[in-house]
């Protein structure tokens, strides 16, 4: 089963996804924050997901930064609608950052390189990888 990871924002969610064997994580889509439920809805017909991470957004001495309250908002949204599916919170910090630096190292012309869309969907590939990792 695959594990989905999501980096919220208010404007727009990057999601990223694992293969079945949970090997490679892949950016999936971003999407606005109100058609969240109905995607994931659609998604969840075709594919088995065993895991939501969601990044936590905490300040550099740890404590939760000021988009913490929506992120919980998110939680409460995916735990009403997605009981089965268990939540993991992971630390965010400088996600953004390594999507920005991961996007300029591409090559990517300079419009591609400032899709904030992009920025948020390979965010949410970092803290998949991320947790990955912690895992092994």
């Amino acid at each position: 089963m695959r594990v989905m990871a999501f980096d919220y924002g208010t404007k727009r969610i990057g999601i990223a996804v694992t293969d079945p064997l949970q090997i490679i994580a892949t950016g999936l889509d971003t999407i606005h924050p109100q058609y969240i439920v109905d995607y994931l809805k659609t998604y969840l017909q075709t594919e088995q997901v065993e895991r939501f991470i969601v990044g936590e957004p905490k300040q550099m001495d740890n404590t939760p930064s000021q988009s913490a309250m929506h992120v919980k908002g998110f939680v409460t949204i995916l735990t009403k609608n997605f009981p089965q599916i268990p939540i993991e919170m992971l630390d965010e910090r400088f996600t953004s950052k390594m999507a920005s630096a991961t996007i300029a190292q591409s090559g990517m012309n300079k419009k591609n390189r400032q899709n904030k869309e992009l920025v948020d969907t390979i965010s949410a590939v970092i803290l998949l990888q991320s947790w990955m990792e912690k895992r092994v």
